[in-house]
């Protein structure tokens, strides 16, 4: 192990059970099946629900109901109501899922270069850009 790698696995030596178990919530959230999805939907412009769905294929109107429900009360999404004819209902990501994406955007980068090295292969052997 290099003395980088060490220094940084240092740094980790002085986070208690507490952290632990903030660190694993905050995970759990991130790691929930279309969460990324949906919050890079948002970042890219998506409001209304439609939006949504055809940002993020593959996922029903039940779970993207249910997933914008639970990322408005984890704080990542606000929920705006539009009070016309009929009633608009706008879906954003609030300033702290706005920092998350920021703060996974060299995740994304990363999964990017992984993809254009041949690293990662589609299920039928191909390398998607």
């Amino acid at each position: 192990m290099t003395s980088t790698q060490m220094a940084a696995l240092r740094r980790f030596q002085g986070i208690d059970d507490t952290g632990c178990r903030v660190f694993q919530d905050s995970l759990e959230l991130v790691g929930r099946r279309w969460t990324g999805a949906i919050l890079l939907a948002g970042v890219r412009g998506a409001r209304r629900f439609g939006e949504y769905r055809a940002a993020v294929s593959g996922i029903s109107d039940r779970l993207l109901a249910q997933r914008l429900k639970e990322l408005e009360s984890d704080g990542l999404i606000e929920r705006t109501v539009i009070p016309s004819s009929p009633v608009q209902i706008r879906y954003a990501p609030s300033s702290d899922g706005q920092e998350l994406m920021s703060l996974l955007q060299p995740l994304i980068d990363w999964s990017h270069r992984r993809r254009r090295d041949g690293s990662v292969a589609s299920p039928d052997g191909s390398v998607p850009v």
